[in-house]
């Protein structure tokens, strides 16, 4: 399952038509590895008037396979592959593998 990728972290996109773009994440969905991240994959929807909502032609963001996506470092700021240690009875931090610095606070 998914345990390299959390709500809130910045991600960069490594493939397809958002190569090179940062955004954070808002959603992951670990039953088919995908994530959903603000101002990447793009989708128009047309969406019915209601009595909150006028109608007309929204764009929300699509979900990217996690795949596609490489965590940035918050310390270093450089995208990089993460590691996962443990620090003491059962709990688990994410190290960056470049800096070496925990990306979750403990």
């Amino acid at each position: 399952m998914l345990k390299r990728i959390k709500k809130g972290d910045t991600v960069i996109c490594l493939s397809g038509k958002d190569a090179g773009k940062k955004g954070k994440v808002l959603k992951v969905i670990t039953e088919t590895d995908r994530v959903v991240v603000e101002k990447m994959n793009i989708a128009k929807k047309h969406q019915r008037a209601s009595r909150q909502f006028q109608g007309g032609i929204i764009e929300k963001p699509a979900s990217i396979p996690a795949s596609r996506l490489m965590l940035v470092c918050p310390r270093c700021n450089e995208p990089s592959r993460i590691r996962v240690k443990a620090v003491s009875e059962g709990k688990k931090v994410r190290l960056c593998i470049k800096c070496e610095e925990p990306i979750d606070k403990i």
